[in-house]
């Protein structure tokens, strides 16, 4: 069954053996095999500001292999003791890390304020050791193709021949556990108009530029079909 992730299955509650645990916040993929990797739940009052990873080969299936909606074979127990989402961060936390520590800024994801930027906090730009170790994070995570639904999601969208629309959503196979699709909204050349993409027509996900790089022409693009 396709299900578009964003708008249908992110806040979905996510249900262990015993007890709900939290909602779904997030979904990481591989943009090389396509395939998801992990189901990103935040426990909420239960582990308060936990998020914990889970593999889908933790969702029970029915005996067509579809997931019944995210109930779990693990316990409450074995989830508590899950990785937690910072063991496994997706390319853009690996770059934003990186970055944040080579200016000294605080994360922005654990800070009241937008970036976590403080005044004086840039590193200066002779300390030749930290820009190595920050050239030497990038190219790591550069290597990486773990990627987060929740960051791609509003990339601009670049075809061969022009950039148009943004990435809105991304549609999710629940037998295969892979992504069949992604949702790009054309409304700034076809107003009004969402077409489905097939991941075989994306040349590369760019976090330095925001985009999502297609191998289709914008001709192309107005011949997809529409999204779910």
């Amino acid at each position: 069954m396709l299900r578009r992730i964003m708008k249908d299955l992110r806040g979905e509650p996510i249900v262990a053996r015993d007890g709900v645990i939290g909602p779904l916040k997030d979904v990481y993929f591989d943009d090389q095999r396509w395939g998801v990797r992990y189901l990103v739940v935040d426990t909420g009052r239960w582990l308060p500001g936990r998020k914990v990873l889970i593999p889908p080969a933790s969702v029970e299936a029915d005996g067509a292999g579809r997931s019944w909606s995210f109930r779990l074979r693990l316990s409450r127990e074995e989830v508590e003791h899950s990785p937690p989402a910072d063991s496994a961060p997706p390319v853009s936390r690996q770059f934003q890390e990186a970055h944040a520590r080579y200016y000294r800024f605080n994360w922005y994801w654990t800070e009241p304020h937008m970036w976590g930027a403080r005044p004086g906090s840039a590193a200066a730009r002779s300390d030749e050791e930290a820009f190595r170790r920050m050239k030497a994070a990038e190219t790591q995570a550069q290597r990486s193709h773990l990627r987060s639904i929740r960051a791609v999601a509003g990339y601009h969208i670049e075809a061969s021949d022009g950039r148009i629309g943004h990435v809105e959503d991304f549609t999710l196979d629940d037998q295969l556990w892979t992504i069949a699709g992604v949702v790009v909204d054309t409304r700034n050349w076809l107003p009004g108009r969402k077409v489905l993409v097939a991941p075989a027509a994306v040349c590369a996900i760019d976090w330095r530029g925001r985009k999502v790089v297609l191998r289709m022409s914008c001709g192309e693009l107005r011949c997809a079909r529409d999204a779910l």
